[in-house]
């Protein structure tokens, strides 16, 4: 089949290796404009434009899509499909009739669960054991398309964003591509979701990243990995923001006070919060690089009772 793919960042790569590899033919690869990053403000690629340029497939990359020039010129390609993955533009009712069947995106999550834009993020932060990528039919709504295929994977303790994210790319791939096959076989059957069942998964925030002491522990360790690596969480110490990287939780005692330092062991910094202890076993100090808790202690000396700052009048964020 004739296949326009759309994508900008890593997510998408694993699904557009997966279409160039297939039996299936890439008409063209439309990206997201290349952006000044930096100091020197030198133009970025993004990781889908250089994939296409190094197979010698075309790229287009437009000030946006819903452009009638660019739409008038993608009609005359005539794909049988469009695939939409991570592509970072709302698409008009206009451009989602261009295929002669229809526009597929591939999203993050077990719709209609986390429609939005940090599904993967989200999942963690709220404590989910499961999760999972879903291709769909795309409308004129915020991934509310009716559902084609759906495959699910555990969340594991030792999960965090970024190894969530490379898992859920590989399964999209081969999503992508079975959703393909089935429809070339008129083996599947589009369902409506169910909006009753929906959630929401906003835009990530960087004060999202303050580490709250009162919080419990589980919520705390699930805020480290979730929002690993980006934005970070951190505290504040002696006013100078810690990266916490990776964390444990262990029980607390009723001694416990949130924020406050109750022991140093050889795994790491144990501190109070409203329920059990954090460990805080890898951090990284403003202006350094990430070292483990015991390299931290080596040059920092931090004793029992010291007390971890969540006030962010205290720090600009």
């Amino acid at each position: 089949m004739n296949i326009i793919f759309m994508g900008t960042p890593e997510f998408a790569l694993p699904t557009l290796k997966a279409l160039h590899q297939s039996s299936h033919t890439v008409l063209s690869v439309i990206t997201q404009p290349d952006k000044p990053k930096g100091r020197g403000q030198k133009l970025l690629v993004s990781p889908i434009k250089q994939f296409a340029l190094d197979f010698n497939l075309p790229v287009l990359q437009p000030k946006t899509v819903n452009d009638p020039e660019f739409i008038h010129t993608l009609n005359q390609n005539q794909p049988d499909f469009i695939i939409v993955v991570a592509f970072g533009q709302i698409l008009s009712e206009t451009f989602l009739k261009i295929p002669k069947q229809f526009c597929i995106n591939l999203h993050s999550s077990l719709l209609p669960k986390y429609r939005g834009a940090a599904p993967i993020h989200r999942s963690i932060l709220n404590g989910d054991t499961r999760t999972g990528v879903t291709s769909m039919i795309m409308d004129k709504g915020m991934d509310t398309g009716d559902i084609l295929l759906m495959q699910e994977t555990p969340i594991h303790k030792s999960d965090n964003a970024q190894t969530l994210h490379d898992t859920l790319s590989e399964m999209g791939g081969n999503l992508v591509l079975e959703t393909l096959v089935r429809l070339e076989k008129n083996t599947l059957l589009p369902t409506p979701q169910n909006n009753n069942l929906a959630t929401y998964a906003p835009k990530l925030k960087k004060e999202e990243g303050l580490v709250r002491w009162e919080k419990n522990a589980n919520t705390l360790f699930n805020q480290v990995r979730g929002l690993t690596p980006w934005p970070g969480s951190y505290t504040l110490l002696n006013k100078k923001r810690l990266r916490i990287l990776k964390a444990q939780v262990t029980e607390g005692t009723l001694d416990d006070q949130p924020g406050q330092i109750a022991r140093v062991t050889d795994i790491g910094i144990e501190v109070g919060t409203g329920q059990d202890r954090l460990v805080l076993t890898e951090l990284q100090p403003e202006g350094k690089k990430s070292m483990s808790a015991k390299s931290f202690l080596a040059g920092h000396k931090i004793e029992r009772g010291t007390l971890f700052d969540s006030n962010p009048t205290s720090h600009q964020l």
